[in-house]
C-alpha cells in the first residue's frame, strides 16, 4: 500500500475507493459508503485487513464533512463531486455505524493499528486524524 500522509484519503486504497464512489451513481454513493463501514464495525475479533480500516476511514471521513463540525474536504484525492460541493445523502444510523468502524479500526487486531504503530512518532497523528472524523460522526449521532 502506498502511503504518503496520516489523512483519511491519504494512501492508495483510500483513493482507489474515492475513485469508485465518484463514478457510482449517485442513488448507489450511500450504499457504497454503508458497506465500506459496516463490513468493519461487524468484524467482530477477525485480524482487521487494512484495506478494509482505510476504505472505511474515507468513508467516515466523506460523512463527517458534511455534517456541522466536520473538516470541509480539500484534497485531490477525496470523491471529486464533494470537493465540488456535492453531497450524499445516508441514513441517521450511519453516524454511528461510523462510530463503530472507527473504534474497530484503532482496536487490536487491526492491520491498520499495527503499520501505523510500526511507523512509529506518525502514529499519533494518524490516530488523531482517525479520532477527529470520529468525534463529528459521534456528536452528530447523539443528536
Amino acid at each position: 500500500m502506498g502511503t504518503w500522509g496520516v489523512g483519511p484519503f491519504d494512501n492508495d486504497t483510500a483513493a482507489d475507493w474515492c475513485g469508485e464512489l465518484a463514478d457510482a451513481a449517485p442513488a448507489q454513493r450511500a450504499a457504497l459508503i454503508r458497506d465500506a463501514l459496516r463490513r468493519v464495525a461487524e468484524t467482530g475479533d477477525e485480524y482487521l485487513d487494512s484495506d478494509d480500516a482505510v476504505e472505511a476511514i474515507a468513508a467516515a471521513a466523506v460523512v463527517a464533512s458534511q455534517l456541522p463540525g466536520g473538516t470541509p474536504i480539500d484534497t485531490p484525492y477525496a470523491p471529486d463531486f464533494v470537493q465540488q460541493g456535492g453531497t450524499v445523502e445516508v441514513a441517521d444510523d450511519i453516524g454511528a455505524i461510523g462510530v463503530r468502524a472507527l473504534d474497530r479500526i484503532v482496536a487490536e487486531r487491526s492491520e491498520w493499528r499495527a503499520l501505523w504503530e510500526e511507523a512509529g512518532e506518525l502514529y499519533p497523528q494518524a490516530l488523531a486524524s482517525v479520532q477527529s472524523i470520529r468525534a463529528v460522526l459521534d456528536e452528530a449521532s447523539s443528536r
